[in-house]
């Protein structure tokens, strides 16, 4: 498949892979939480609807009534400012009830604006200060070979994050420790807080890196989700590595104004106007409604 972005420029990419109800109905709860909360990071979560849609719905083992099941897979996010997309897949498999969504940054509930271990059932790692959660992956994947375990270790991260020394010092020990049982997704929408990440610390190639670094290498549209599914279902990509996906995506997918748009990275206040407009493109017109009926 031909992938619709652009590479290795200082362009915003393109992608025009549909967002179908599904992906359309899991964005719908992240900009709800977004308003009940007045802060959160919009484009962030958006480029990663997908990813954990396909991760939850075809891939992981995991048991929502029992988040700690010992034979679980294990999921960390890395990027943790981009939680709201985590939070409404956990929120639609049943770890928590969707109302927790209204709660969002606020004192009555347990969502915060990063994830937080032992507080959000179906978290694995509290995470948020960039470039941790591939090391934590990383032990947790050694420790699951000590205990003679079958259960995978996935690890979502983010380009700019790449840009950390701690990212490729995890790498390094991954390789290393030939960690088949290890898979990484990195949400390559190559924008961060106030640019491109060609512009502020460019990761290219990006693709020679990671397979420098020892890791069995794929690229896909990470907004495809047969595309995510089939690339998944194949890990490990080469015998004795760790895997690694880099899914080029675009940050704020699904909303005409939000996509590549820097001022959506982080709201801290969406006037009832603005929600309007996300609402329409995302055809819930009525979400003062929508919110209501959550909350009851």
């Amino acid at each position: 498949m031909l992938l619709l972005f652009v590479m290795a420029t200082k362009t915003a990419p393109i992608n025009n892979t549909p967002v179908d109800e599904r992906s359309r109905q899991l964005r719908v709860a992240i900009v709800v939480a977004i308003k009940a909360g007045n802060r959160g990071h919009v484009g962030s979560s958006f480029s990663l609807v997908e990813i954990f849609r396909v991760l939850y719905d075809d891939i992981l083992k995991f048991d929502a009534k029992n988040p700690r099941w010992k034979e679980r897979d294990r999921c960390i996010l890395s990027k943790g400012h981009g939680c709201l997309a985590l939070y409404a897949v956990l929120a639609d498999k049943g770890f928590f009830p969707k109302a927790e969504l209204l709660k969002f940054c606020k004192p009555t509930g347990i969502l915060g604006g990063h994830p937080e271990y032992g507080k959000v059932p179906g978290v694995e790692a509290s995470t948020g200060s960039l470039g941790h959660g591939l090391s934590i992956g990383v032990g947790m994947a050694i420790n699951a070979r000590v205990e003679k375990s079958n259960h995978r270790v996935f690890v979502v991260i983010s380009d700019g994050e790449s840009q950390e020394g701690s990212m490729w010092e995890a790498a390094m020990c991954a390789s290393k420790h030939k960690l088949e049982n290890m898979v990484v997704l990195c949400d390559y929408n190559k924008q961060q807080s106030y640019g491109t990440t060609y512009e502020v610390l460019d990761l290219e190639p990006l693709v020679d890196k990671w397979r420098a670094f020892g890791f069995g290498v794929r690229e896909a549209d990470g907004h495809n989700v047969e595309e995510l599914r089939t690339l998944l279902k194949s890990a490990p990509f080469e015998p004795g590595k760790p895997s690694i996906i880099l899914c080029h995506t675009i940050k704020g997918k699904g909303i005409s104004f939000v996509e590549n748009n820097l001022k959506w990275h982080h709201k801290t206040k969406i006037e009832d106007a603005e929600m309007d407009k996300l609402m329409a493109e995302l055809g819930e017109p009525d979400w003062k409604a929508l919110m209501e009926a959550w909350g009851k």
